[in-house]
């Protein structure tokens, strides 16, 4: 069964995308809603369907990428974002994004955050398993598409950072400091990035 060709409610047959397939070249098309533009090629945004128009004023042909169930929303450069940490290596933490601005978003969006970006002062100190874990909630703001698949994060802001974390216990922590959390239950003081409320 070819999966990439699913029928959508308002289309007979269409090529299903998925978030960072080329759909094609900027020398064919000029890039419309749902995808992005890099080195000559264009990446699709969203998972949805791809949508090939001509612009009545140019006359030129528009490809996009049509989400089929949900409103479109894209993060873009400077939009603050809600992240759930999943992976910490060395120098980065990878994380899918949950919201972006106050609605959240359906697509599976993946955000960077680099070791430079953790903070504004003293980067050279950073540690970044200090500041982040597996499973925290982080506010963050969007530097740049990092590659096809990711957006570059920042959270070296006072009120950029981690704004939900849980204890080795389970147990939601309360930030005690710029840098600390305290575990209600165990006591226990995790490091954190902690964000300005």
């Amino acid at each position: 069964i070819n999966y990439r060709c699913i029928i959508f409610p308002f289309t007979k047959m269409a090529l299903a995308v998925c978030v960072g397939d080329n759909v094609g070249t900027t020398s064919l098309y000029e890039a419309g809603e749902g995808v992005h533009v890099r080195n000559g090629q264009i990446y699709a945004l969203v998972v949805g369907v791809r949508d090939v128009k001509e612009d009545p004023s140019s006359g030129k042909q528009v490809i996009s990428v049509l989400n089929a169930s949900a409103k479109l929303i894209v993060p873009k450069q400077g939009d603050i974002v809600i992240v759930k940490i999943t992976r910490l290596l060395q120098n980065a933490v990878h994380g899918i994004i949950m919201c972006v601005g106050k609605q959240t978003v359906d697509q599976n969006f993946k955000g960077i955050i680099r070791l430079q970006d953790v903070r504004a002062t003293e980067i050279d100190k950073v540690v970044l398993a200090d500041s982040f874990r597996p499973s925290d909630i982080v506010r963050a703001e969007i530097l740049s598409l990092g590659d096809a698949r990711s957006y570059y994060l920042t959270t070296a802001r006072d009120e950029l950072g981690v704004v939900h974390a849980r204890s080795a216990a389970g147990a939601s922590m309360i930030a005690v400091g710029w840098e600390e959390m305290r575990c209600p239950e165990s006591y226990i003081v995790e490091k954190r990035k902690v964000a300005k409320s």
